[in-house]
């Protein structure tokens, strides 16, 4: 074999940093190391992997095609060490979730995972749906778990389990004392939501289809917890998964709204690389997913 492990290591890391100073660092190895390591490898078969822009080097064309199938013989590599190592069946897995999913979902699923494979490392990546969908594309996770639809050609998205997004207020919101609220009151209401890139808008935005250009938008927050903040200091109105607002409505320091004509159901999503080696550890996370459906 004129190919070592280690050159693909390096090749990989390279191609996820995008420079070799931050990629010999990741793998604990000096730069000349490194750079030593990819040169021997382009020039045994005499082919060009990247670009080379100043510092930064960009995959090209030939290291594209190259990178997925590198990715699997490293994932079957690791999958190898373990068994003979003699380790748990799963193996080391990076897991991607949305906020409202990572928060209150899956780190629950987190904990479980440790328990039944305690010699299997996990990490757990929560950001908004776009980041995760890129960070799964680009091979920085193994698997990612979205609130909102995405599509792209490379990825595997599987529905997973139902969710419903909450409208809510303050207790002495004047929309507090209704039954129901109506697309007038909607519309009349200042809103607190989401960014722009998350799942929750994205479902937002679908669910009141034909008011959105007359909605009263106040605040865009990133973080679930700070549109809550916000909503209980009676800024606006708000509306976020109902698994992130259970508490709050028990405790009644927020009062979930009825909108009988705005269906603001949605589905949860699994996704992953298409071309990506489903290691043990994938697939131990899948099944404790569908343990998980709800």
């Amino acid at each position: 074999m004129r190919y070592t492990l280690r050159q693909l290591e390096v090749f990989l890391a390279v191609a996820q940093a995008g420079n070799l100073t931050r990629a010999a660092g990741q793998l604990n190895m000096s730069q000349s190391a490194a750079s030593s390591a990819l040169k021997d490898f382009e020039n045994q078969f005499d082919v060009l992997l990247f670009d080379r822009i100043g510092k930064r080097l960009q995959l090209n064309e030939q290291g594209r095609q190259l990178r997925p199938k590198a990715e699997a013989l490293m994932a079957m590599a690791e999958d190898l060490e373990q068994s003979l190592q003699r380790h748990a069946v799963a193996g080391p897995l990076n897991v991607g979730a949305t906020l409202s999913i990572g928060n209150y979902l899956a780190v629950q699923m987190v904990a479980q995972y440790m328990a039944e494979y305690p010699d299997s490392p996990v990490s757990l990546d929560v950001e908004n749906t776009e980041h995760i969908a890129e960070k799964v594309l680009n091979y920085q996770l193994d698997v990612g778990l979205i609130e909102g639809e995405y599509h792209h050609p490379d990825l595997e998205v599987i529905p997973w389990r139902t969710d419903e997004l909450a409208v809510f207020c303050n207790p002495e919101h004047p929309l507090a004392q209704l039954a129901s609220v109506s697309d007038e009151h909607l519309t009349q209401a200042g809103w607190i939501l989401r960014e722009a890139g998350s799942g929750t808008r994205q479902a937002f935005n679908r669910a009141m289809h034909g008011l959105m250009p007359n909605m009263n938008i106040v605040l865009e927050l990133q973080h679930t917890e700070a549109i809550k903040r916000a909503v209980e200091a009676n800024l606006g109105i708000g509306c976020l998964s109902l698994i992130t607002l259970e508490d709050e409505f028990r405790r009644g320091n927020l009062v979930h709204l009825q909108t009988p004509g705005r269906d603001l159901h949605r589905q949860l999503y699994l996704i992953l690389h298409k071309q990506k080696h489903r290691s043990a550890g994938i697939d131990a996370w899948m099944k404790l997913c569908e343990e998980h459906k709800g």
